[in-house]
C-alpha cells in the first residue's frame, strides 16, 4: 500500500464545515477523506455492471466448449470440471 501526503486549500466555509463534518462525525481528516473517497467510488461504480465491476467476463474459461451451456446444469458441469482439471 502507498501512502500520500495530501495537501488541499480551503476556503474559510469549506473549512468550518469540514470542522463541523468531523465533529459531528467524531472522527480525524484522514479517515473522514477515505471514507468520503471510498463512498464516491461505489456511487461510480454503481453505474457499470456486475460484469464490469468484476473486471469483466473470463477469458478463456469457457474457449472451446459446447454450445449446450445455455442449460445451467451443462454450465455448472462444464466450470466444474474446468476447475478440477487446473487444481489436481
Amino acid at each position: 500500500m502507498i501512502k500520500a501526503m495530501l495537501s488541499v486549500r480551503l476556503d474559510e466555509e469549506t473549512e468550518g464545515q469540514l470542522a463541523d463534518i468531523l465533529a459531528h462525525e467524531q472522527t480525524d481528516k484522514s479517515e473522514l477523506i477515505r471514507r468520503l473517497i471510498a463512498e464516491r467510488w461505489l456511487t461510480l461504480q454503481a453505474g457499470k455492471t456486475l460484469v464490469e465491476r468484476r473486471g469483466g467476463h473470463p477469458k478463456h474459461l469457457l474457449q472451446d466448449a459446447p454450445t449446450d451451456l445455455s442449460e445451467r446444469s451443462n454450465r455448472k458441469k462444464a466450470i466444474a470440471e474446468y476447475l478440477k482439471a487446473r487444481q489436481p
